[in-house]
């Protein structure tokens, strides 16, 4: 409608008053207006679709804090990228449920790499252990002591110990030649060096 101004005064312009679109609060209009820059819009656009974001969020994680937070990444993507919307590909919630999913599944993911991460680093030091604990030992003591300190450890502890010290073998390559599980060869090294060093540490 058209505000003519009537009344005392000098005559005014018509100006025009906005009436409101019926359409303007779906998603897709949101989103159009969202991409030219409507913060009101975005806002409007939030309000409507952050409940069904944060619930696939949590769906997917399992954990309300870490999907809120996915949840918000979400959102302030959607805000940035709105102009690669097209209403010809799928409704606006599809698309903005696809990006959701996407980015809650990359977080499980990046959370399960981060384990595998610590798992192999854990294993690394284990590892390793033998090969410090040894080579301490040998730095500090005469040879004769390590050879005596042997003899005190069971026959496939000596085996383990000392393909995989001295004769420089994996974990792996022990439980070939010892025709062991890898996991066997492991608590035999483990004990053998435990005793190994509780031995050494009375002779010195």
């Amino acid at each position: 409608m058209f505000d003519t101004g009537a009344g005392p005064g000098p005559r005014r312009e018509p100006r025009l008053t906005a009436v409101p679109d019926a359409g303007a609060a779906t998603p897709e209009a949101l989103l159009h207006r969202t991409a030219l820059g409507e913060d009101a819009a975005f806002a409007a656009l939030y309000d409507l679709m952050a409940p069904r974001v944060y619930g696939l969020c949590v769906r997917v994680l399992r954990d309300p804090a870490q999907a809120e937070e996915v949840a918000q990444e979400v959102l302030v993507e959607v805000w940035r990228t709105a102009t690669r919307f097209d209403e010809h590909r799928g409704s606006a919630g599809a698309w903005i449920t696809t990006i959701a999913h996407r980015r809650a599944v990359d977080r499980v993911r990046s959370a399960q790499a981060a384990g595998d991460r610590e798992r192999r680093a854990a294993a690394s030091s284990t590892e390793t252990e033998y090969d410090s604990v040894v080579e301490a030992a040998t730095s500090r003591l005469e040879h004769r002591q390590v050879r005596r300190c042997l003899k005190t450890l069971t026959e496939l502890q000596r085996q383990a110990v000392t393909l995989a010290y001295y004769g420089g073998h994996t974990y792996r390559q022990v439980a070939t030649l010892l025709e062991a599980a890898v996991p066997t060869v492991k608590t035999r090294i483990r004990d053998g060096l435990a005793k190994l060093r509780d031995c050494l540490e009375v002779a010195r």
